[in-house]
């Protein structure tokens, strides 16, 4: 196939069957826009059959995942990136705190109950299962070279480059 970069082209509507000429004048946007919204709907329709959310899934791995507890500070400076909203991690964290799954230290230190430490390995495997579904038919070497080509992209227009989202 020609490469078409640079080439100046009519851009073509998304179509579920094109051929590779075709597929090289659609839109990145459009696609990795769709594959997020696909992917983040199945996962958190996942998780609500199991009444957690994917912020709840965040914080219970950013509290077990460092080498020290955190605070509810620092946990919601290290996520509300990845959240909806400013206020949802701390809503999330209280959330937790109420369940049960999450207790504050003496120091307002954030560590799992027995019961978060129980919910947090459930939902990971909830997420391996997903991981599962959405690679299915798509090889190891096929996954890289598209996240290399999507990173790629991102530094091409002066993306930040931030770490990739917790699940």
């Amino acid at each position: 196939m020609e490469s078409l970069i640079g080439t100046t082209i009519d851009q073509v509507p998304a179509n579920p069957a094109p051929t590779d000429d075709v597929l090289a004048t659609q839109s990145i946007g459009y696609w990795s826009g769709l594959a997020h919204a696909s992917v983040t709907r199945y996962l958190r329709d996942a998780m609500a059959r199991n009444d957690v959310t994917q912020p709840q899934y965040w914080v219970l791995n950013r509290v077990n995942g460092g080498p020290a507890a955190p605070s509810r500070e620092e946990v919601v400076a290290q996520l509300t990136h990845l959240a909806d909203g400013p206020h949802e991690i701390s809503r999330v964290v209280d959330q937790l705190l109420h369940r049960g799954w999450l207790r504050i230290d003496d120091g307002q230190r954030l560590h799992l109950t027995d019961a978060g430490e129980a919910a947090r390995a459930r939902l990971r495997e909830l997420a391996t299962e997903v991981r599962a579904v959405v690679h299915q038919s798509i090889n190891d070497e096929e996954y890289v070279a598209a996240l290399k080509v999507l990173r790629r992209m991102v530094a091409n227009v002066g993306g930040d480059g931030a770490p990739g989202n917790p699940f």
